[in-house]
């Protein structure tokens, strides 16, 4: 994972296990799931209910074999556009604006003193979420908002699935202060033919950095189509 030079704001241990629980469930994650589970309950951002889901996904992710758990996780996020933690896959698909705008978030990284790790993508949910968790809590709440359609769309595809994931995603959406919004999401549709329009980072599109002394949120304008109601995991 992404290496800090600043000290973690308020509310940030949340986001930090969050973080964890998307990544890959290799032997390391799950030695430290019970120290995730102790985290997030210390803290208490969350909801009981949440909190309650999210016991639900560790003690999944403990009990099921190894094998299991890794070749499900690569089923889920590696092999599904919809489900992929990967934010610009969402908004600028397999279009060329895509390798600019990585390339300028990673700056903005580097600018608040995150340095990723030799092949990590910065638009993965789990490095968006570490940067999240070093900034004030204002400045992070807003960040998650501004995130909150993506993050919608991927806990509606997750429910769609039966994925005890989607708990993680629901969190998002609570500590961004949203409400999770009925999403139809068709078959073999990629999420990015949800957007009408490209995504806008202030400071992190591939136009440059506008301000990059300062947190960077990202603007998502979503096309408006007919909703289903959700079920599963609460949000």
């Amino acid at each position: 994972m992404a290496l800090f030079n600043n000290t973690p704001a308020v509310a940030s241990k949340s986001l930090r296990v969050l973080a964890r629980l998307l990544a890959y469930p290799d032997a390391e994650l799950r030695s430290h799931l019970g120290a995730l589970r102790e985290a997030l309950h210390e803290e208490r951002a969350l909801e009981p209910l949440r909190l309650a889901e999210l016991d639900g996904l560790i003690e999944a992710l403990a009990l099921a074999p190894a094998l299991v758990t890794e070749a499900a996780y690569v089923e889920l996020f590696d092999r599904g556009r919809a489900t992929s933690l990967h934010l610009f896959e969402h908004v600028h698909g397999d279009s060329r604006d895509r390798g600019p705008a990585m390339i300028d978030l990673a700056q903005t990284y580097e600018k608040a003193g995150m340095y990723l790790a030799e092949g990590e993508m910065p638009d993965f949910l789990p490095v968006v979420l570490e940067f999240t968790s070093t900034q004030p809590p204002r400045e992070a709440r807003e960040f998650l908002a501004e995130m909150a359609h993506i993050f919608n769309a991927i806990f509606a595809a997750l429910q769609q699935r039966e994925s005890a994931y989607a708990s993680v995603l629901g969190a998002l959406l609570e500590l961004a202060g949203e409400k999770a919004q009925p999403v139809q999401i068709a078959a073999e549709e990629p999420v990015d033919a949800v957007w009408e329009e490209p995504v806008v980072f202030d400071g992190c599109s591939s136009k440059g950095q506008a301000r990059p002394d300062q947190p960077q949120p990202i603007h998502i304008v979503p096309h408006v189509r007919k909703a289903r109601p959700t079920q599963g995991v609460q949000a």
